[in-house]
This record gives C-alpha cells, sequence and structure tokens, in this order.
C-alpha cells in the first residue's frame, strides 16, 4: 500500500465552493515541483533529442540572412495558431495581409486577436529587459492580449474575481473547475516561488513543462489562459538560456495532438501523472524545434536560388533584386510601399513586379485594378505550414 500512499501526495486536493446556487469541487493543485519527484531517467532520452534540437535550432538562425526576419515571421505564424486553437479562423496570410492593407478599414474580431498576440509576445520579450519573469509581467501581457477586440470585457491585465470553469454548461457541469478566488494568491504565489526556485536543480526544459500545467490548472484569469500558458514555455527558456532567440512555439504540435493534450493535462490533475506529460511535451519541443530547423534551412536555400534566377533571368535584375530583398522582410507589398521603400518610380516598379510574376516568384493576390498587392509565393507556403484553421465543430 506504501505506492499508493506516495502518489497521493502528488494529487490535488478539491475544495468545496458555492457558485450561482450550486455548491462546486475546485481543484487546488499540488505546490510544485511534484512529490514524490519524477523519475528523471526515463525521461533522458526525450531530455536530450528535446535539447539536440534546439541546439541545432539556435544554431542555424545566426546563419540566417536577418535573424530578426525569420523570428518577425514566426511570431507571426505562432500568433495565428494559438489563437486557432482557441477557436479563431484566420490564417497567416490573413494577418499579414491585414498588416500591409491596415488602411482597408477596421479588420475583423478574429485578425485583431492574432495581431494582440503578436504585440503581447513582443512586449513580454521587450519587458524581461527590465522585469523578471513574475506574476507582474504574466498580467502585463495579458492587458497586452485582451486590449481590444472580444477580449475587452474579460478583465485584461486582471486575475479573476470569480470563479471559471473548463468544459461543461455551467460549474456544476464542468470537466474541470480551477481553484477557487479566495485560494487563488495562495496557488499563484506558490507557482511564482517555482518559477524562481534553483534548490530542486531541474534542467530548464523540464521546470517549463511543469510551469505550463501549474499555469493552466490555476486558470487565473477569464480569458486568455492557454495562449499565455504557450507563451510562457518560450519565455521561460529564453530567461535561462535553453534558447537565444524566441523561435520555439509548441502551438502547432498542440493543435496538432490537441486531444492528447488535454488528457495528459486532466491526468497530471487526476492521478499525478507528470511522466507521461513530460515525454509529450518533450517530444513536442524536440518536433517544433526540427520543424524550425527544417523551415528556416529551406527559407535560406529558396531566397539563394531566387536570387539566382533573378539574376540571370530578369530583364530588370537590379530593380527586381530590390523588390525581392523587401518581399524577404514583408512578404505581401503593394507597389505604392514599393515605390516608397525603394524609391524606385512607379512605372520602373511595376516592370521589375511583372518580371518577377513571369518569373512565377511573385503572385498578384487581390485580382483588383487598383490596390494590388503582391505575395512572395514559395516563401509564403513555407511559413503557412500547418497554419489552415481547424474545421469548426457542428
Amino acid at each position: 500500500m506504501a505506492h499508493v500512499h506516495t502518489i497521493e501526495s502528488r494529487l490535488g486536493r478539491f475544495v468545496e465552493t458555492p457558485v450561482g446556487g450550486e455548491i462546486v469541487r475546485a481543484f487546488m493543485p499540488p505546490a510544485l515541483p511534484p512529490q514524490p519527484p519524477i523519475d528523471i531517467l526515463s525521461l533522458l532520452p526525450h531530455l536530450s533529442l528535446a535539447e539536440r534540437a534546439l541546439g541545432r535550432l539556435d544554431g542555424i538562425t545566426t546563419l540566417l540572412p536577418r535573424q530578426e526576419l525569420f523570428l518577425y515571421m514566426y511570431v507571426r505564424k505562432e500568433a495565428v495558431l494559438s489563437s486557432q486553437i482557441e477557436g479563431t479562423q484566420s490564417t497567416l496570410t490573413d494577418l499579414l495581409r491585414f498588416e500591409t492593407e491596415a488602411q482597408a478599414g477596421q479588420p475583423i474580431d478574429d485578425i485583431r486577436e492574432v495581431s494582440n498576440y503578436v504585440d503581447a509576445m513582443m512586449f513580454g520579450l521587450e519587458r524581461l529587459k527590465e522585469l523578471p519573469l513574475s506574476l507582474q509581467l504574466i498580467r502585463e501581457m495579458h492587458g497586452r492580449l485582451l486590449q481590444s477586440g472580444r477580449g475587452g470585457t474579460k478583465s485584461p491585465g486582471e486575475f479573476r474575481r470569480s470563479q471559471n470553469w473548463i468544459g461543461g454548461t455551467r460549474p456544476g457541469n464542468a470537466l474541470f473547475v480551477p481553484p477557487p478566488v479566495m485560494e487563488l494568491d495562495t496557488c499563484l504565489a506558490a507557482f511564482e516561488a517555482f518559477m524562481h526556485e534553483d534548490k530542486s536543480r531541474l534542467p530548464a526544459l523540464i521546470k517549463a513543462g511543469f510551469l505550463h500545467v501549474q499555469f493552466e490548472t490555476i486558470h487565473p484569469f477569464l480569458d486568455g489562459n492557454g495562449r499565455i500558458g504557450r507563451l510562457l514555455v518560450t519565455l521561460y527558456l529564453c530567461v535561462h538560456g535553453v534558447l537565444r532567440r524566441p523561435l520555439l512555439y509548441l502551438s502547432l504540435y498542440l493543435k496538432t495532438h490537441r486531444a492528447d493534450y488535454y488528457r495528459l493535462l486532466q491526468e497530471v490533475r487526476e492521478r499525478g501523472a507528470w511522466e507521461a506529460w513530460l515525454e509529450f511535451f518533450l517530444k513536442g519541443i524536440a518536433d517544433t524545434a526540427n520543424q524550425a530547423f527544417d523551415a528556416a534551412t529551406r527559407i535560406v536555400d529558396l531566397f539563394r536560388a531566387d536570387r539566382e534566377r533573378i539574376t540571370a533571368e530578369s530583364d530588370r535584375a537590379g530593380s527586381a533584386l530590390r523588390i525581392h530583398e523587401l518581399l524577404q522582410q514583408h512578404p505581401f507589398l503593394t507597389a505604392g510601399q514599393l515605390v516608397t521603400q525603394t524609391g524606385l518610380s512607379m512605372p520602373t516598379v511595376n516592370a521589375a513586379l511583372a518580371d518577377l510574376e513571369r518569373l512565377g516568384i511573385v503572385k498578384e493576390v487581390t485580382g483588383r485594378k487598383r490596390g494590388r498587392v503582391f505575395g512572395y509565393r514559395r516563401y509564403l507556403a513555407i511559413l503557412s505550414e500547418g497554419t489552415d484553421p481547424l474545421p469548426v465543430a457542428a
């Protein structure tokens, strides 16, 4: 029976709390790290594959002609994916075109949410220069995430003051009820303490896996918990030097395996099954880093091959190369933007664009005669992999 007792201490406890006229059992997670400690030996093969994949990714980013350019695109891809897990239907192309044609009236709510996510992420990375990764930083990022669009009514930047729940129509029939409001401060204080402790000497990747689950379990906001919880992983790895640039985002992996993801979170809560979750998490880190490495390599090759084709086959190689250069930074551009940014005349820009269209490098995407938008076709195809919205449940 001793074994049962040991796992017991990994389990949380339930607190009865009145919500809307019924008594609900809300869950209180035990503080981290789990007791008894996780079986780290069984996780070592997964840990070393994840660390190796991250090292490779870090290595190639130093070879990219413009690191910040890859980062710029990658952050946008993550914003789209992370928002899709929460049910938005916008694609990477929607976001990039919205940013290109920002003058085209008010954006739809979905794109606004995605662009808030980009803002929250960039804000968080910048803010880490002055502030440690902390509850305050998490709240500030949340404020940016929900600053406008549908989240405006969900207490941006504030921890919740009412009971929330996951699944079901009310707390009484929910799949999971997070800690009650009166226990929230205790849970969050323990969460923050674990973020900064070094007594456990756990590898940063393992700690990041713990923190993500604990944050989702505490569910401290009325909205945006999933998105902030995913961002937290990347920020934590940057702070601890596992990543030099914030190029690792788990949303595509979690979107692809979302049934497993939700099941494993629930098994940690119900059975203390941390090892199964960590194995899934580390595999996700390795897969994601390998995908990013592969995309970065293909992008570098594409840029080089297209430069060579333009040089060899374009009648206007000089101006076409300048435009190609700008399309690497913004894969959608209008002729007007190109005139402003290159200083070339409109006829020259139009002639060079026609040439790039003939070579199959750019494609006009609006079908309009005026205000035409040109997209860097193959670059967008690599960036967009995996970003089709999830089918809407009937």
